[in-house]
């Protein structure tokens, strides 16, 4: 399928490895010219060239802290004008509800949602200049189940949906689409971090946890950057621009519900 947006321009955070960078990577495929941020410069510039080499894109690199207002402020002076945002950023450490003070929850509240939305406030404007645009928030299947030992995730997270639910159909005359994309466990860092602290707190190897967390999901195992990625470019094509404010899960049918 052609998915009408070649030629455009995104910026992706948090694009050096995981899901960012199969979002990265899907709409380079697509076509698209891409500002790929991330706080490592080495992953990030790696990234970058292996991209460059397998689709022919044009992509710049800003290796700064998305979720800080000093690295959003030079990501934002570097992308110009802007087509499509995916925002995206690492998720707060586990933990049980007696762990997490008042700064812990301004650190997941700046990280997860304070940092999309700054994002959107400074690049949707122009998109609705233009009349055309594409919002992309990874969120976390959490929003709809919530995750017990991920607390800090689950409020954080569940803001920034509240908010896209009532923006996105503010600017969706505009010709500007906003949606989020709920991950269950994917094949990523972030799996392996999860893991590891299952198999540390229960006294199991990492391979026994991961094979006892694939047995609750209904696909039989993690999903993967790329199908991520392809779900991520369908939500930014020309084909999805009647898609507005919606929460689309990829978790292998993990959270199990009707609606």
């Amino acid at each position: 399928m052609d998915l009408g947006i070649r030629g455009k321009r995104a910026l992706v955070c948090a694009s050096s490895k995981g899901l960012g960078l199969g979002c990265a990577r899907a709409l380079a495929e697509a076509g698209v010219d891409l500002v790929m941020n991330a706080r490592g410069a080495e992953a990030l510039e790696a990234a970058a060239a292996a991209i460059r080499d397998a689709f022919g894109v044009e992509v710049t690199t800003v290796a700064a802290d998305i979720t800080s207002e000093e690295g959003r402020a030079a990501v934002l002076d570097a992308v110009g004008a802007v087509d499509i945002l995916v925002t995206n950023a690492g998720g707060p450490p586990p933990g049980m509800w007696t762990d997490w003070d008042r700064a812990d929850f301004i650190a997941a509240l700046d990280a997860n949602m304070l940092a999309p939305i700054a994002l959107i406030k400074a690049l949707v404007p122009g998109m609705m200049a233009r009349g055309w645009g594409r919002v992309v928030n990874i969120t976390s299947q959490s929003v709809k189940s919530p995750i017990p030992i991920l607390g800090l995730s689950n409020a954080a997270r569940a803001g920034l949906t509240g908010y896209v639910a009532g923006t996105s159909r503010q600017v969706a005359g505009k010709g500007v689409t906003i949606n989020n994309l709920l991950p269950g466990i994917h094949a990523t860092d972030r799996a392996l971090s999860l893991d590891s602290g299952v198999a540390e707190r229960e006294g199991i190897t990492i391979e026994q946890a991961k094979e006892n967390r694939c047995a609750t999901i209904p696909a039989g195992r993690y999903g993967t950057p790329e199908e991520f990625g392809a779900a991520c470019a369908f939500l930014c094509s020309q084909h999805a621009g009647f898609i507005v404010g919606q929460n689309l899960l990829l978790d292998g049918g993990a959270v199990n519900a009707t609606l």
